[in-house]
Formats: C-alpha cells, sequence, structure tokens
C-alpha cells in the first residue's frame, strides 16, 4: 500500500499527469484577453489566471485532481513579482465569479493534493477545468470581441479620413475640434458612427457650395482670359508711355483697385517688409502675387488655405493680405488659422481690404 502525504505548495516533481487532451492553455488565455470585456475581467486578474496556469506542466488542462492548483497564496504571490494577498484575493475571487475557475475546498479550506505512488489522488484548491468546459464559448466571444474591435477601427480610420478631408475647408474649427476631442479617448461605435455621418454631411454641403463658386470662378476665368489677351500697352498720341498707374502696370490692376479700392501704389508704400525677403521691386500685380505665393508658405500658410483664399477673397485681395499679415507677423500666432477666419469673413461678406491697408498706414504715421 502506497504513502499518502500532503503537499501544501506547488506539485510533485516527479508527479506524471495524464495524457494530455483538449485545448492549449494558453490559446484559451489569449481569447479570454481578447474577450476580457464580455467576462468581467481586467488584465491583473488575467495576470493572476496566466500564474494559476503555470501551476499546470502540460500545456493542456488535465481533467480531475491534477487540473487542480494547490499553490498557496504566498507561491502565487511570489510568481505575481509580489502582488500583496488582499489584491490576489480580489482577482481570484473574480475568476470564480466569471466562473472561469472553480474552487474545490478541503475540510479546512487548505490547499494541498494526497499522492499515491508518484500519482495525485486528491488535491484541494482551484480547479481549472471550467476554462476546458467553455472552451467553444470562449473562442466565440474571442471572435465576436475581435469583430467589434475591427469594426471600431475601421469606423476611427473612416472618421480620420473624413477629418482629414475637412481640414482642407475653412471655417470648421468648432468641429474639428469635437472629433479631435472623440479620437482622443476610447469611443463607442454609436458615437464613431454619429460622428462619421455629421462629417459626410458637412462635406457634402461644402461640395454644393464649391460647385457653384467654381461656376463663377469659371465665368471670371474666362473674362480674365480675354483681357490678358487682349492687354497690349497702348501709347498715346504724344508718346508719353503707357496710360495707366505706375508703369507696367497690367488693365487688371484697374479692376483690383475698383473692387477693393485699394491702390497698388497704397500697398507698396504701407506693405515693406517683403522687401527683407525679396528685394526687387514690385511693378504691377502680378509680381504682388508671386511675391505673395512665396511667402505664403513662409509664414506658414498650406497651400489648400492660399487657393481657397484666392478663390474667394480674389487673387489680387489674398496677396494684398499675405503682405499685410507679413507686416504684423510678430502679433499673429497662427497666420494659417489666420487666414482661413479671413477667409471665412470674405465667404460671409464681412472682409473689407481698404480697412487692414490704411490701419498699417496709420500705424507708420504714428510711429
Amino acid at each position: 500500500m502506497g504513502k499518502a502525504f500532503r503537499t501544501l505548495v506547488g506539485r510533485p516533481v516527479d508527479g506524471r499527469e495524464a495524457t494530455p487532451c483538449g485545448p492549449d492553455k494558453w490559446q484559451l488565455l489569449d481569447q479570454l484577453t481578447q474577450a476580457a470585456e464580455t467576462y468581467e475581467l481586467s488584465h491583473r486578474t488575467l495576470t493572476v489566471l496566466q500564474a494559476l496556469l503555470t501551476f499546470l506542466p502540460t500545456r493542456h488542462i488535465p481533467s480531475g485532481p491534477t487540473g487542480i492548483v494547490f499553490a498557496s497564496n504566498q507561491r502565487l504571490s511570489e510568481r505575481l513579482h509580489g502582488m500583496p494577498e488582499s489584491t490576489l484575493r480580489r482577482h481570484l475571487a473574480q475568476l470564480l465569479r466569471a466562473g472561469i475557475v472553480s474552487r474545490h475546498d478541503s475540510p479546512n479550506r487548505k490547499r494541498f493534493a494526497h499522492s499515491r505512488g508518484g500519482e495525485i489522488t486528491a488535491a484541494f484548491g482551484f480547479d481549472l477545468s471550467p476554462m476546458v468546459h467553455q472552451a467553444d464559448a470562449i473562442s466565440l466571444a474571442a471572435a465576436e470581441a475581435q469583430a467589434r474591435q475591427e469594426e471600431l477601427l475601421a469606423l476611427r480610420d473612416e472618421v480620420l479620413m473624413l477629418r482629414a478631408t475637412l481640414m482642407q475647408e475653412t471655417g470648421h474649427e468648432e468641429q474639428l475640434a469635437e472629433v479631435a476631442k472623440l479620437l482622443r479617448r476610447k469611443a463607442e461605435k454609436a458615437e464613431l458612427c454619429e460622428m462619421a455621418a455629421a462629417l459626410k454631411n458637412l462635406l457634402k454641403t461644402d461640395l454644393g457650395e464649391a460647385s457653384k463658386t467654381e461656376e463663377v470662378s469659371t465665368a471670371y476665368a474666362q473674362n480674365e482670359r480675354h483681357i490678358q489677351d487682349s492687354d497690349i500697352i497702348h501709347f498715346d498720341s504724344e508718346g508719353q508711355g503707357p496710360r495707366r498707374l505706375g508703369a507696367l502696370v497690367p488693365a487688371e490692376s484697374y479692376e483690383a483697385e475698383k473692387d477693393q479700392s485699394v491702390s497698388l501704389g497704397q500697398v507698396l508704400n504701407t506693405c515693406k517688409e517683403h522687401q527683407s525677403f525679396f528685394p526687387e521691386p514690385l511693378r504691377n500685380w502680378s509680381d504682388v502675387e508671386r511675391i505673395s505665393d512665396k511667402l505664403a508658405p513662409m509664414l506658414g500658410i498650406d497651400q489648400s488655405v492660399m487657393v481657397d483664399a484666392k478663390r474667394t477673397m480674389g487673387r489680387e485681395a489674398a496677396a494684398i493680405t499675405v503682405l499685410c499679415m507679413l507686416e504684423k507677423a510678430s502679433a499673429i500666432r497662427s497666420p494659417g488659422a489666420y487666414l482661413r477666419r479671413l477667409t471665412q469673413m470674405a465667404r460671409d461678406g464681412a472682409f473689407s481690404l481698404k480697412p487692414m491697408v490704411m490701419a498699417l498706414a496709420n500705424r507708420e504715421i504714428v510711429s
């Protein structure tokens, strides 16, 4: 008759396990990690479960006494790098509530095992066989959790792409701030769907407005090409040179001066900071536009913002605005946002170029 004995911690070194069968314990742990939300398990609770699994020498959870872990709390705490016993008991209780493990208690609630002939005949502790019994349910929950995660990632990507498209437009700073706030946290599916629908509506509205603006811009461009094609400098009968304000000023300058009530001379007398970067003299509106196109990226203005400003304000007005912004660059925190704001004001009919130029001219007089 073999001799029975108790092992208070761990498992006999020479104990023989049953033939491995069933799912891999580490695969089950990975699936439980994916389905943690379904089973209401925290990552620390899963770490405790991992420690319990390390006391089984095989990769499969055997049935019967050999599938019971009877390590003491002290031994478990050591394997968990010194986790306090109070914390350990709390996570063990969570595993019991989730039905992942069950308790097989001795009369005095101590954990130990009886061995006979090198085989465990009775053990008291945490039974891990419920994991095997629920293997199919755990696998299904993990697949569903992964599908939900992939759906959320796809929705986040869609919102990110819509946000990137909307950033190319103007006048949506408030909506863009809401999107950024939503993406900084773990958003639910309903929130992401609602945000995606809102962004699509905004872009659809902007697209309709852009189509109308494009029709007007196309007509304007055709008229402008006609003016440029006929832009030949004629001399008067007395041979006194071009009949324009300033030498070599093209005909469209009159239209710009008429529309904006700002002359080329006023702009050149007021805006002089550009000479620090481009000392060559500006002789006409084309030179003003060319220099402003070079200055815009230097100020940190994106090309899309500049294009929208030209489309909304007009090319000459946008160019003058950039020159004026350069004059007070030290007081403008974000030139790109500043120009977007002015462009929106122009779109709303609340922007006038003359007060901006006159304010700079008056500043020169005062100084």
